[in-house]
């Protein structure tokens, strides 16, 4: 997805064997600057062997570069030819989606046919099922429309969208009834789409984040070429109802005149943290600062994977079945190594907004 992570995992592959096992070192290949130096380093050692080498073995070798040049053209071809495919295969999942809507949303009620899939759970013991239905009510179900919450309980259960929403944005997100991602050829693209009940917070029924991508190796270094990549997004306007954005908090301050030495009290808006600031990213430019660069590729790794895992797999996500890759790793693993305390940096409180 952001080129930037995946110079990073070079980075740290191409360090020193103790960068692994030392959180110092692994948080130095983070700053830009130490990436900087390591891969310039890098180019200098690699250009160093490059001289190296006899007269005759560099032409065989340039001769090698242009054909790994055609395979990355060809791979790149494949790629465009994948995303050619699944817009194709959209159409087809369209209805099944459709059909997940309208049973979330209380729109369509099953029946038995197609509520008869095969678990593989252990039946609840007796005692738990006593306790369930007393809490429960024996036709507490009949009261319930749809699946209440659906899509605000499973982002609360996906990490990296959890850690956006804030206890401000969960009343709005109980009226967001569906979300779905269509793509485009051409240009190459997809689009996210958030459908929303009506509400007292704002007046669009749909928001969308629009993400574009690109799929050709670049010119200027066409072997960082590693298959289609997001390289811009855009977001959506808000028609926030009065003193309903939860996107911004008003503050006063104190002014004192100049001359006359008289004070006042001024109301700012100032931008706060939300779920809702997905639909605003930073502008990509070449004045961006590092800040909002890492805003971006989080952005856009987020889009990745709401359109990839979260969409497709909805219902995994909303029962806990899914999880992230890094819930593989234990957390009880144990390193022997011991390090002194000014080894690892303490964290700094970020009081900028998150994306």
């Amino acid at each position: 997805m952001s080129s930037n992570d995946d110079k990073a995992d070079l980075a740290e592959r191409e360090g020193s064997g103790d960068s692994a096992k030392n959180p110092k070192s692994k948080s130095l290949l983070q700053d830009p600057l130490a990436l900087a130096a390591l891969q310039a380093e890098h180019h200098r050692e690699s250009q160093t062997f490059w001289l190296s080498l006899p007269p005759d073995v560099r032409r065989r070798v340039l001769a090698l570069k242009m054909l790994q040049s055609k395979s990355i053209n060809i791979e790149a071809e494949f790629y465009r030819k994948v995303h050619d495919m699944e817009c194709e295969f959209a159409r087809r999942f369209k209805d099944l989606f459709e059909k997940r809507s309208q049973i979330v949303n209380g729109e369509y009620e099953p029946n038995d046919e197609e509520c008869d899939f095969k678990t593989g759970i252990e039946e609840l013991p007796i005692e738990l099922k006593e306790k369930l239905t007393v809490a429960n009510g024996p036709d507490g179900a009949k009261d319930t429309k749809g699946i209440p919450d659906f899509w605000l309980t499973l982002f609360k259960n996906t990490d990296i969208i959890a850690e956006m929403i804030q206890e401000h944005d969960e009343p709005i997100l109980k009226h967001l009834v569906n979300v779905e991602s269509k793509i485009s050829p051409d240009p190459m693209s997809f689009t996210l789409l958030f459908n929303f009940s009506p509400n007292e917070y704002f007046t669009n029924s749909v928001l969308t984040k629009e993400y574009f991508m690109k799929c050709q190796p670049d010119d200027d270094d066409p072997f960082e070429f590693d298959g289609p990549e997001i390289i811009s997004c855009k977001g959506c306007k808000i028609d926030w109802k009065s003193d309903k954005n939860v996107t911004i908090k008003k503050i006063k301050k104190k002014q004192k005149h100049k001359s006359k030495g008289a004070t006042r009290f001024v109301t700012k808006e100032v931008k706060t943290d939300s779920f809702f600031n997905f639909f605003d990213p930073p502008k990509d430019d070449d004045d961006l600062d590092d800040e909002n660069k890492e805003l971006l590729n989080a952005d856009f790794e987020i889009g990745q994977i709401l359109r990839d895992r979260i969409i497709p797999r909805a219902v995994l996500y909303y029962t806990g079945e899914a999880h992230d890759e890094e819930d593989e790793f234990d957390e009880d693993e144990e390193i022997d190594e011991e390090y002194g305390s000014d080894d690892v940096d303490d964290e700094e409180e970020d009081d900028h907004p998150k994306v």
